[in-house]
């Protein structure tokens, strides 16, 4: 079974054992995350992409970790005129094991 859910403003394309990154949510490491948010849902019955009917669908994920992103650094330059500025950002993140996509 596989589905599309919408998390953090993105859709992620996902399935039971898949490990994503999503955007940071306040929840401890061990916890489980539900995510009644599905775009998309394909199984043994077929298609479905109705949203009357995706409404009983729920993606369940155990929370893994919470991390920091790779650093990318912002660098402001005017030429000529020695402006220089660098400055550095961390994403933060949570990482997520989906255990199960429930169709109710």
């Amino acid at each position: 079974m596989r589905a599309v859910m919408e998390a953090g403003g993105r859709q992620i394309r996902v399935s039971a054992g898949d490990i994503i990154d999503v955007e940071k949510y306040e929840a401890k490491v061990g916890d489980s995350l539900t995510f009644q948010s599905v775009l998309f849902l394909q199984d043994e019955d077929g298609v479905i992409v109705d949203p009357e009917a995706l409404k009983n669908v729920k993606v369940i994920g155990e929370v893994l970790e919470q991390g920091r992103g790779k650093k990318i650094i912002v660098f402001k330059k005017k030429r000529r005129k020695n402006y220089r500025k660098s400055r550095g950002h961390r994403q933060l993140f949570t990482r997520l094991k989906i255990s199960e996509i429930v169709k109710e």
